[in-house]
């Protein structure tokens, strides 16, 4: 029997993001020491950067939005798509040539209808 304790893979993964955090705001720090002594008031050096946090945050809303809308357009034209197979036939479409002779307004010339007799070859 193993005595090792084993960490699992959400354990790793965490600690993974937590390294990446940590080196995010180690280098936050350096960046707003590097402005405070090239003279640039520490907290405007602080406010500098909420400022780049803040745009990069309202990029990255931007580009969500807009992925959203392009998802739920082509959900949108998907379900059309879909439900167009339920419109009902249209009110002219004949099975037979009797009953298209049987609509009010028929004129065999108009069809070509040589076996009619109102058909007149012209």
């Amino acid at each position: 029997m193993d005595t090792k304790t084993r960490i699992s893979n959400a354990e790793r993964l965490g600690r993974w993001v937590g390294g990446m955090w940590r080196a995010g705001v180690r280098r936050e720090r350096r960046l707003a020491g590097w402005l405070v002594v090239r003279g640039l008031p520490a907290g405007v050096a602080a406010a500098l950067l909420w400022v780049v946090k803040l745009a990069v945050l309202g990029v990255l809303l931007y580009a969500a939005f807009w992925l959203t809308l392009l998802v739920v357009a082509v959900m949108a034209v998907a379900w059309a798509t879909q439900r167009g197979d339920d419109a009902p036939a249209d009110d002219y479409s004949f099975t037979t040539l009797d009953e298209l002779r049987n609509t009010p307004g028929y004129d065999p010339n108009l069809y070509n209808d040589h076996s009619h007799e109102r058909y007149e070859d012209n």
